[in-house]
């Protein structure tokens, strides 16, 4: 019996892939339990109809993703942090100081998304990744200055 998983089944297959099982393994496991669906026209429609929703979400997230990274791209931050005489900060500006300082400036952008190796522990430019989608890695010029 041809059936649609609904969700991930292990050994058996993961959710929207259509597989052929066992009669009885389909009637008396699968479908009760609504791991599964049986594989009928209506469907297969139903699960090409989801699929075509996923790729045009995804698509328009990715879209979204560029036109945020070449905001980025043209984006410098200013924070200003108290420092020592040679430019060394008392602390340090992180990912969460630089998403602040970006949403004040109308790019809304997740802290965890800013890829930070350390800490900017040092007064000066720095050019920070941000991962914006797994296809799009965006840089945005962080400027740190000495708090007068």
């Amino acid at each position: 019996m041809k059936v649609i998983f609904l969700q991930d089944v292990k050994g058996q297959g993961k959710a929207g892939e259509v597989k052929e099982v066992a009669e009885g393994y389909a009637r008396n496991f699968l479908l009760p339990r609504k791991l599964a669906v049986e594989a009928t026209e209506g469907n297969l429609k139903a699960l090409r109809a989801r699929e075509e929703q996923k790729r045009r979400e995804e698509a328009e997230r990715l879209q979204r993703a560029k036109e945020v990274a070449a905001k980025l791209g043209e984006t410098t931050v200013e924070l200003y942090a108290k420092a020592g005489e040679n430019g060394r900060l008392f602390g340090a500006v992180t990912g969460k100081q630089i998403a602040e300082a970006l949403e004040k400036m109308g790019i809304s952008v997740d802290k965890r998304k800013i890829e930070l190796d350390e800490p900017i522990r040092q007064a000066g430019t720095v050019t920070v990744p941000v991962r914006l989608h797994p296809e799009v890695v965006a840089t945005v010029r962080v400027r740190v200055l000495p708090q007068t």
